[in-house]
């Protein structure tokens, strides 16, 4: 029977999610990669039992690992899905894919999913996180990851896209319910975002997706993340997080979501701004 798409995952030690995501999809019988980058726990039984095709490759970034796992994988279904270990598929989505007819999207190089993101079990509606709709299914061979960022991981099309506003996938890191745990793990991102946005002043670094208020929702992001470079540091997290708060009504999102909020929106982005301030001294020196 001919299959419509494959699903590429990447992992490390997601003993918790894995098991969510994949009973989801089981029943699409769709081929399934999964690329770890060193799992000490029971993911890689958990995606042998499941039949997926288990590769492994040392991390550096989410942009660098989706980058080879699409170039590794001997994908050859004419169109692929990249998932996150953490986010599960709805079964409103669930049968948008079942039912998915190639024939309608003959002139589409990309399909945007709709996120539902949560954090310590509530799910964030407010502050810009919802609607929020990400390019998760392309056309296999035409569809890359877009290795200008270090952190904020997106993949990237030349040609036309389409948007599924019905149906979700569900966002839920469960290790995060330890704030110690998002600490860890945003500490080590900003030093990421520090690094490529010092490289970004220099030139080093362009933007991948054309800047467009009005285009697609990644070129309206391309858009707002050359304003941010652009403002002054230091003001600009009071101001995100003000414009998060009011404007994007985040205040909405009970006390869960305003620490949410305030640690992603807030705390992360002035962590940042300090550890360019440091990186630009040292090369002063």
């Amino acid at each position: 029977m001919h299959k419509a798409f494959s699903f590429i995952i990447l992992t490390f030690n997601e003993e918790q999610h894995l098991p969510r995501l994949l009973s989801s999809i089981k029943a699409l019988n769709a081929p399934i990669f999964i690329l770890d980058s060193g799992s000490t726990d029971h993911t890689l039984e958990i995606a042998e039992s499941y039949g997926a095709t288990v590769k492994a490759h040392p991390f550096e970034n989410h942009p660098k690992q989706w980058d080879y796992a699409i170039k590794t994988f001997e994908v050859t279904t004419p169109w692929t899905i990249g998932l996150d270990a953490d986010q599960i598929v709805t079964p409103e989505l669930f049968e948008l894919l079942k039912n998915f007819n190639e024939d309608s999207y003959k002139d589409t190089d990309g399909i945007y999913f709709n996120r539902k993101n949560f954090f310590k079990g509530k799910w964030i509606k407010y502050g810009g996180y919802y609607p929020k709709y990400l390019l998760k299914m392309f056309r296999t061979g035409v569809g890359f990851s877009d290795t200008n960022e270090n952190m904020d991981h997106r993949f990237v099309v030349p040609g036309k896209t389409a948007i599924w506003k019905k149906g979700h996938i569900l966002e839920e890191n469960l290790k995060e319910n330890e704030i110690s745990f998002w600490i860890a793990k945003h500490n080590r991102y900003s030093d990421l975002v520090a690094q490529e946005e010092i490289e970004r002043m220099n030139a080093l670094r362009q933007q991948t997706t054309q800047p467009k208020f009005f285009g697609d929702p990644y070129q309206r992001m391309a858009f707002l993340k050359r304003m941010w470079w652009n403002m002054p540091r230091f003001v600009r997290p009071f101001l995100y997080f003000t414009y998060r708060m009011i404007f994007q009504l985040g205040i909405f999102d009970g006390k869960t979501g305003i620490i949410f909020h305030f640690l992603q929106g807030f705390w992360f982005r002035i962590i940042v701004d300090i550890k360019i301030e440091e990186q630009l001294k040292k090369s002063r020196k």
